[in-house]
């Protein structure tokens, strides 16, 4: 009973507030489907820099079309690779 009495209590608290972590890179993907067919495009952009790409990917499968999208990715290896490490490395841009 007193685990029930705990989350009601967490349940009414306020939100507690976070400090949210600086931009580096935006990937937004639409993805589109008839069926048949799955076709994902969108754009990749570098916070610091404003560099700008455009990804397109399509596939029969979920499978096939996430092996394009990465395909699609590792055809801009500059933008990719400075995203990558300021993500993994937790730089600041």
């Amino acid at each position: 009973m007193a685990e029930k009495d705990e989350l009601e209590a967490k349940r009414d608290a306020p939100l507690a507030a976070t400090r949210e972590l600086p931009v580096v890179a935006r990937l937004v993907i639409e993805i589109r489907s008839d069926g048949s067919r799955t076709a994902a495009r969108g754009a990749m952009e570098d916070a610091r820099t404003g560099e700008k790409v455009e990804l397109k990917a399509e596939g029969a499968t979920p499978l096939l079309l996430i092996v394009s999208l990465l395909k699609s990715l590792t055809d801009v290896p500059a933008l990719v690779k400075r995203a990558t490490s300021k993500l993994l490395s937790g730089k600041k841009p």
